[in-house]
């Protein structure tokens, strides 16, 4: 079974490292992280004109519930597809889905995308739940025959991503006896554990890449305490009876003061100069902002909204636009620095952030300002992604290598 499915998707061992195909789908970085940034810069836009009241339109899911979905599922499983079919390469040796496999996974998000815009729910569903099993077995199989014991954990969290999804369109149907809502707010605690551990990967060592004369060496007890606590915290938010909602306030704030020990360590105010390092620093700030938010809305004195778009908008969007920058350029030959575009649309979202969280907190008769505001910016941020990297993910490496 693991042998058809490798020959069905063009899993090939590495050979030579010659360009050939179409430069687009070489590697999966290309077509998700464009898919991805696109579908930001128009979607948000959309639901906020239509959460105001300026657009009228009927999705196959109500749009509020459209909304949560289609930023999780849509947006930032693109990018983490995108992200793992390309660091998989790097982390086996072996190669990923290419050519026509990728495009027919490209394909497939996309047709689920269009599909929620109102194709009959069944059929939306279907396309919806296809994708992420397919990635969760290739990048398995790949990791097993490269014996690469390390990066599976990451497979199993695309299968509970999947079995989220399933619930949240088995909730839908009314096959299931649980809030659609509470199935998104699952997978969104799955993106924030996944992320903490690439976090813990990655932002250490291209802080010290950019600034060799700082020494960060991992404290592992640390390490342990902030993942473990934080998917405690999140466990407890989500299915903690409202008894223990002090219990669940109690262990969210405490993974939000091991998240802002953890990086103390990382030399944050040493990356001042260094933008595509800064913007990941400040994307892991907001999980300890958004924990913290969290925790105080378990105890009754705010609304769940602003812990959910710390993590949603500040952490999560922020670290997804500081990763999507940098890989591209990397993996386009380009030079790992940012101009005066990057830094705008850094800016931009980091204000749109600001906005979607501490506006409507600060003043919430305010409520529609900010929330044009935050879509603005947000849009901007990605369109100015598109418009950039865009052509840079069309055409070949300007270095001449494969990828």
């Amino acid at each position: 079974m693991k042998v058809r499915t490798l020959q069905a998707l063009n899993i090939q061992e590495p050979g030579a490292n010659l360009p050939r195909g179409r430069p687009f789908f070489r590697l999966g970085f290309r077509p998700f992280y464009l898919g991805a940034a696109l579908f930001a810069t128009l979607a948000v836009p959309v639901w906020v004109l239509t959460l105001l009241g300026y657009l009228a339109w009927t999705p196959a899911l109500a749009p509020l519930l459209w909304h949560a979905h289609e930023m999780l599922y849509g947006f930032v499983g693109a990018v983490v597809i995108g992200f793992l079919m390309t660091a998989g390469k790097a982390w086996t040796g072996l190669a990923t889905p290419r050519g026509a496999p990728l495009a027919a996974l490209a394909g497939l998000w996309l047709s689920a995308r269009l599909a929620a815009l109102g194709a009959p729910y069944l059929l939306y569903a279907v396309l919806d739940l296809s994708l992420l099993p397919i990635v969760a077995a290739v990048l398995g199989s790949l990791l097993l025959r490269a014996g690469n014991h390390r990066n599976l954990p990451l497979a199993g969290l695309l299968l509970l991503m999947s079995l989220a999804n399933a619930t949240f369109h088995g909730a839908v149907l009314g096959w299931l006896d649980w809030a659609p809502l509470s199935a998104l707010h699952a997978m969104l605690a799955l993106v924030v554990v996944l992320e903490c551990v690439m976090a813990g990967r990655v932002i250490p060592g291209f802080t010290m890449a950019a600034l060799p004369g700082v020494q960060i060496k991992p404290l592992p007890w640390l390490e342990r305490s902030v993942l473990a606590n934080t998917a405690a915290g999140l466990g407890l938010w989500l299915f903690a009876p409202s008894g223990l909602a002090p219990v669940s306030a109690m262990v969210l704030a405490g993974a939000a003061a091991l998240h802002l020990a953890r990086q103390w360590r990382w030399s944050p105010w040493a990356t001042l100069r260094r933008p595509m390092v800064w913007v990941l620093q400040v994307a892991y700030l907001w999980f300890a902002i958004g924990l913290c938010l969290l925790a105080l809305a378990q105890l009754g004195l705010m609304g769940q909204s602003a812990g959910i778009h710390s993590l949603a908008v500040g952490a999560t969007a922020t670290l997804v636009l500081g990763m999507m920058t940098r890989t591209a350029r990397g993996h386009t030959g380009r030079p790992i620095q940012a101009g005066s575009l990057e830094m705008g649309a850094f800016a931009l979202l980091i204000a749109a952030a600001l906005c979607r969280v501490a506006w409507p907190l600060a003043m919430p008769s305010h409520q529609a300002w900010a929330l044009l505001c935050a879509a603005t910016a947000w849009a901007g941020a990605f369109g100015i992604y598109g418009l950039t990297y865009g052509p840079w993910l069309l055409q070949a490496r300007v270095d001449g290598r494969d990828g």
